[in-house]
């Protein structure tokens, strides 16, 4: 369970890393997308930080996510001077790419009946458990 100081690092870390990050990808001359900070936890003694990244459009996803990881110490800098006022130390940053929203839409089109196990019965084999 997280503290309230790891609930508020997180949701400061969360806005900020959302503003620079654009910011670094529209310098980079990286366009057409749109990115999200969707979540971002940090471990309890406060030297970590996992932050979770949605990318639209998501084909790109991974590359963009690979893009981020090597401007990381860049970016690292630049929320360490957004939030000095407000954290004794910087926590290290890991990005992730999250995929829920895509997760989220292939569930959707399941109880939309795309996957019907009565229309096809082929289906039902995959779902078996053993």
């Amino acid at each position: 369970m997280e503290s309230n100081r790891q609930k508020k690092i997180a949701g400061i870390l969360q806005k900020d890393l959302a503003e620079v990050i654009q910011l670094e990808l529209k310098t980079a001359g990286t366009q057409n997308l749109i990115i999200s900070v969707t979540k971002v936890r940090v471990t309890p003694d406060l030297l970590q930080a996992k932050a979770h990244l949605s990318i639209f459009p998501s084909e790109k996803s991974e590359q963009i996510v690979e893009e981020i990881r090597t401007m990381k110490s860049k970016i690292k800098h630049q929320v360490a001077t957004r939030t000095r006022n407000q954290l004794r130390r910087m926590p290290e940053l890991e990005f992730f790419n999250d995929d829920s929203i895509e997760y989220i839409n292939d569930l959707e089109q399941a109880f939309k009946g795309k996957n019907d196990p009565i229309k096809n019965p082929d289906l039902l084999n995959k779902r078996k458990k053993n």
